[in-house]
């Protein structure tokens, strides 16, 4: 690496010796090259990582003051990821590294369900890294292992919930056993891929087993991480500070405006009814519903096409690679919801929205609009397609791979309150889907900070007052408050537990996007341009919200 490299050439090194270290997360994030490769989740790996990030840190320290604002800012963002990403490995957090939705088993499970499948060649590459995957997960042992030894643990909920989906992928009805079908059908060695099915089902197993037998009686039997932990996360996924007692005290206020905001609107919809009717007759009438898979992937693929449509040109200037996004229904065995992947960086693959809605067969309308704008258009499609296509305003692992949930999250969720404020949300039974949507992630921000610093329900509160924070209330608050199945409530507050900090960044984040709008509104009076500002911020991409802040205002 030459002295007078600059930080978009700099970036672009550290991007492919990343993909190097880190092919799984590679793949993800649509880097080409790597797809038969399998990534080190050993204390070896991880050291390999934290190595090449210092390196590179110290190689774009010097260029923070660089002439070029774009170059500086390149440094700037992509310093403020490394030492995140450093401190995580000087905390040793790999040697812990085990949640209920987004940690090493489910990223190498997951992986498969983004592969290009078209021809034999792609499917050479599923093989391999099926055939890799025993050694990931015994160098993923190895770091949850020396977690043990130190006595640092995941908590045992966390334990239990990996454990479950691991049995699932060894089991006789393993997601992967799908694959050698999909293979004969492109002509590829459907009995290789049938083979490295069952070498990556054998390996899931033994897993399986040493979860059962050595790591789940030491996991931490306690959930609350406490407030120190807390904050660290708030800076990892939101990237600003955080009062958490006024979060708390706000995110309550918001629960509150918006369950008398969604009375009103059942009003709208049945008068003889009460909220509970009403939601009760929008989740079980047919006709509000859609009866297949098939037709719900329509439905929402038209949605968004009217969305691209009607907004290009007057909101946004959208471009053309991003002027379609595919739905897809999720393979069975994961953690429940919905979320968004992001284009490769070729646009071989383009952004995609993803389904999972569990057991249930007939899946309803009303929630699911305001879900497709969040998701896609214009929420986190236009977000992240924008930021693979930005290659003169972003280096490249900015382009590709930094992502913070506090402004990705927040856009998304401030794209749904712009779709009501441009009246898409006339039907009154979206906008309470929409109401239903921002209500929880109000109840997300209480219950996820409540759960951790073990604080008390208060006296107004519409469920358990005056009771401390638990498992079994913050599901009754997800279910009964926050609207949502009683499986996925589970499957969320089992989220929360092993992602603390992440599930508030939807509500902060939009709150900070709000505050920078009005702002920049009180600013330029009669001049605020709308659509200028959407600009600036989708340009900026998914950073720190510090750095937003600063930047746009």
């Amino acid at each position: 690496m030459g002295p007078m490299s600059n930080p978009f050439e700099i970036s672009d090194r550290f991007t492919e010796a990343w993909a190097d270290l880190s092919p799984i997360d590679a793949t993800d994030a649509g880097i080409a090259g790597r797809d038969h490769l399998c990534t080190d989740f050993s204390p070896d790996g991880e050291a390999d990582r934290a190595d090449l990030y210092r390196a590179t840190r110290d190689e774009l320290a010097p260029h923070l003051d660089h002439p070029d604002p774009v170059q500086a800012r390149a440094a700037l963002v992509m310093l403020g990821w490394l030492d995140s990403a450093l401190e995580g490995f000087d905390q040793r957090r790999w040697a812990r590294d085990l949640n209920h939705v987004y940690s090493p088993f489910q990223q190498m499970r997951d992986v498969f369900d983004v592969m290009p499948r078209g021809d034999a060649s792609a499917w050479e590459s599923i093989s391999l890294r099926l055939e890799g995957f025993r050694g990931m997960l015994t160098g993923y042992r190895a770091s949850l292992t020396e977690g043990l030894a130190a006595g640092e643990t995941a908590a045992r909920r966390q334990a239990e919930s990996v454990l479950e989906q691991v049995r699932a992928v060894a089991s006789d009805e393993s997601r992967f056993l799908a694959l050698p079908e999909q293979a004969a059908s492109v002509k590829a060695d459907a009995d290789r891929v049938t083979d490295a099915v069952d070498v990556a089902r054998s390996a899931c197993a033994e897993f399986g087993d040493w979860l059962e037998e050595s790591y789940l009686p030491a996991a931490d039997p306690r959930d609350a991480v406490g407030t120190e932990r807390y904050q660290e996360n708030v800076d990892r996924f939101l990237g600003m500070h955080l009062d958490l007692d006024e979060t708390y005290q706000w995110g309550w206020s918001e629960v509150h405006r918006l369950r008398r905001e969604m009375a009103e609107t059942a009003g709208e919809i049945d008068p003889d009814k009460s909220l509970e009717e009403v939601i009760e007759m929008l989740n079980t009438d047919p006709a509000r519903a859609a009866a297949t898979r098939e037709e719900f992937v329509e439905f929402i693929s038209a949605l968004q096409h009217e969305a691209v449509t009607n907004l290009d040109g007057t909101h946004f200037d959208v471009p053309d690679d991003l002027k379609v996004v595919t739905v897809n229904m999720a393979p069975p065995g994961g953690a429940l919801g919905a979320w968004y992947m992001s284009p490769s960086e070729d646009l071989s693959r383009p952004g995609s929205i993803w389904y999972a809605p569990g057991e249930r067969k007939m899946l309803p309308y009303w929630q699911e609009v305001t879900t497709a704008y969040h998701e896609g258009f214009p929420g986190h499609h236009l977000q992240g397609g924008m930021a693979v296509l930005l290659r003169e305003k972003l280096s490249r692992f900015h382009r590709m791979v930094i992502w913070y949930p506090g402004s990705g999250e927040g856009w998304a969720l401030y794209a749904e309150r712009l779709m009501d404020e441009l009246g898409y949300f006339e039907n009154p039974e979206y906008r309470l889907g929409y109401l239903s949507s921002q209500l929880f992630r109000a109840t997300r921000v209480v219950v996820d900070i409540g759960c951790h610093l073990e604080k008390r329900i208060p006296d107004d509160a519409p469920l358990h007052a005056g009771d401390v924070w638990a498992y079994d209330r913050a599901v009754d608050y997800i279910e009964k408050v926050g609207l949502q199945a009683r499986d996925i409530a589970e499957s969320e507050v089992t989220r929360y537990l092993g992602w603390w900090a992440q599930a508030i960044c939807y509500k902060v984040g939009e709150r900070e996007i709000l505050e920078i709008r009005a702002a920049a509104e009180a600013t330029s009076g009669d001049g605020f341009d709308r659509k200028e500002l959407h600009r600036r911020v989708l340009e900026a991409s998914a950073i720190r919200l510090d750095q937003l802040r600063g930047e746009l205002l």
